[in-house]
Parts: structure tokens; sequence; C-alpha cells
């Protein structure tokens, strides 16, 4: 079902659900009308007219947003048991994923708003047919400086050097085992030479960016740590030790695979105690480099969250949806209007209004009330639907 491109303010700033048509009825102050609507809540915080706010995107909390992420694809070709259940989940229809000159034309508009990084996501990104057009057309928007790719590497090795091409500046990898065993337990399917060739390929090549994100499960990988800090001795690559999240479609979020950055971080000054501290990105709460080598270590709290205050994200999911927090069920249509006539303010104007409305931090974003889970009559219960 298409989205209208209607809301309180702005043509497109629509949450998916029954929230904002059932907006109305009783005021704030009445005691029928219990907890606020979505729709009275965006009324309250909705950002102020472009003419009014500048050129940039900002919440009430003082951050401002350069950085979009968008998810091309909730499809993958492996079916990791931190992400998605061995038959998949329920994946969007294609006819509602965003269109190759719908996502280009949202670079183009956010680029306009400050944005400057870009980064596609998935689900698998190099599953797209058009990847190499979607990198093209980022790389050639005015204002972008950077576009980037996470991958789980599988086709790399077939991608690297044509995305090198096309002016990609940074590779992500997922990877979150050298063990080909544990590979295969992990991601219920074999590839770890294939990943790891991806690896060996845009080292060769000389990627600018080159990172390699692990989440670190207890009892699975935890033992790995040194093997994988042994990669940054010779190769200026990240390894970045990433908390599990509880974005698995179930499978083993409950399970005691959890494993807290507190502890991470033990186990490696434990086993590397003359690390220096380095500067790393927003996200690396913190980072290292071992003596002698050339690349480096980083901790992300994914889940315990120490760095919403610095938080600069947009997520735009591959149904075309704003995700103002990762753990946020709030979202903001933008499908309405890229496909109903909507102008470029109109979708400007959703960005604003969907950063705006951003809660504190990751926790008060799941205190927030929620009308329903389901977004177009999906539940997100995976992170390739959200975007990794």
């Amino acid at each position: 079902m298409s989205e209208s491109c209607s809301s309180s303010s702005s043509p497109c700033g629509q949450r998916v659900g029954a929230a904002v048509e059932s907006a109305g009825g009783h005021g704030a102050d009445s005691p029928l009308c219990g907890p606020p609507t979505l729709a009275e809540r965006i009324d309250r915080v909705a950002a102020p007219p472009l003419e009014m706010a500048g050129d940039t995107i900002q919440d009430q909390f003082g951050r401002v947003f350069d950085y979009l992420r968008i998810a091309v694809t909730d499809r993958c070709n492996l079916r990791c048991v931190y992400c998605m259940p061995e038959g998949g989940v329920d994946f969007a229809r294609h006819d509602t994923l965003l269109r190759t000159a719908e996502i280009l034309r949202v670079i183009r508009v956010a680029s306009k708003l400050g944005v400057s990084k870009v980064r596609y996501t998935g689900g698998e990104p190099l599953v797209r047919s058009d990847i190499l057009e979607l990198v093209e057309g980022a790389v050639r928007t005015a204002g972008i400086r950077t576009v980037h790719l996470t991958t789980n590497g599988v086709l790399l090795p077939a991608h690297a050097e044509s995305l090198r091409r096309a002016g990609l500046h940074g590779v992500n990898i997922s990877l979150d085992t050298l063990d080909p065993e544990r590979f295969s337990k992990c991601t219920r399917r074999i590839g770890l030479e294939q990943v790891l060739a991806g690896l060996e390929e845009v080292l060769a090549l000389r990627f600018p960016s080159v990172k390699v994100n692990v989440v670190a499960m207890r009892g699975f990988n935890d033992d790995e740590m040194g093997a994988f800090v042994e990669l940054t001795r010779e190769a200026p690559i990240t390894v970045r030790f990433i908390e599990l999240m509880p974005f698995d479609a179930s499978q083993i979020w409950r399970t005691g695979r959890f494993l807290s950055m507190e502890r991470m971080l033990a186990r490696f000054t434990q086993l590397h105690p003359q690390s220096e501290v380095v500067n790393g990105s927003s996200t690396e709460h913190m980072s290292f480099r071992l003596p002698g080598c050339a690349g480096s270590v980083a901790f992300i709290p994914s889940y315990t969250r120490d760095f919403c205050n610095d938080c600069t994200r947009i997520r735009l999911t591959a149904d075309g949806r704003i995700r103002n927090c990762l753990y946020s069920e709030e979202e903001f249509g933008l499908l309405g209007c890229l496909r109903q006539d909507g102008t470029d303010e109109d979708i400007a104007q959703t960005l604003k209004d969907a950063m705006w409305a951003k809660p504190e931090d990751g926790r008060a974003a799941q205190q927030q009330p929620s009308s329903s889970q389901e977004t177009n009559g999906r539940v997100r219960e995976s992170m390739a639907q959200i975007g990794g």
C-alpha cells in the first residue's frame, strides 16, 4: 500500500501506522485522551520551517546530523544468528523498496542540509544490481565528502575493484569469527574464504578506510580477540568489537551471549597492557593502537549506548522510512513524497521533522509510547529490516 503525502507539519512527515490518521478528537488536557498520540507529539516538537531553521538538520538537544545511513535492501545472502532466522524474515515487497533515482534524490536533498557522509547498508548491499550506480551517484553529489559501504564481504572479491573505481571511500566488513566451522555455525552458510579474500582485495586496492566489525558473543567468539587484534599488525585497518543488540528476530538475545563493552575492554587491556589510546570515530567509544601496529582496535557500546550525545546519524530503511533512533519504533515515511509528486522542500522538511523529534537517547526511545511495532503491516524484528 502506498503512503499518502500528508502530515500536520509537512506534506510527507507521516509516520506509518494509524496514529497519525487517528489524531484529533480530545485535547491534550482532556481526561479522556490518555497519553498523547504520536501525531500530537510530532506537532509539539515539529522542526521549524526551512526558512527559519537554516540549512542543517538538528534536534531539540543541539545535535546536528550530517551522516546518512541508507539500507538499500533487507535481503541478505547470509543468515547470521544475531540478525535473521534460517528461513529469513518478512521481506519487503520489491515495489516498496526505494529505487535508484529515489535514493539519489534523498541524498541530493540531504546534502543541501549539511549531510556530508553517506553509508550504504542492508541486508547485504552488494546483492543490489545497481550498487555501483548508487555509489557513483552519491560520490558525484555536491557536498558529499565520503561514501561508505557495510558488507558481509562474501561478494566483495567480485565487486571491490569496481567499487574503488566508482569512488567508494570506505568499506566495513562484518566478520565475527576467523574459524571456518564457527563461521558456518554463525551465518548458516559457507563463505569465510571469500570474506577474507575480499578483505585482502580492499587492502590491496588501498581504500582510504577499511574496518572489520566483530559482534562479540560470550561463549562463541570471545576467545578470538587476540586473533582479530593481530589483523591490525601489518594492515591499516580498524578492528571494532561491537556489543550484541536485541534485533535478532528472537534468536539468541536471551541466551546469555551478550558481552558488555566493559568486559571486552577488561579482556583487551589484560592481553595488551602496552596499547595506547588513539582517536576514533564518534561511535568508537574507545580506540587503541598496539606498539608497531599499522591499524587500530575500537570498542562500540551499541547496546549500553554511551555515545548517544554524539549521534549524528540519520537512518533510512530500504522501504523508505526515516528512523531517527535505532531503538525507536517511530518512523517517518518518505516513499509517499518520492512517488506522489512531493517536492524537494517536502523531503527536506520531513528529514528535519523526523530528526527534530529524536529522543534524547536510546533509553528514552525505548520508553516512548508507540501505537504499534508494525510498519506497513510488517514488524521490524531483524537488523536487516532496519539497516545494519
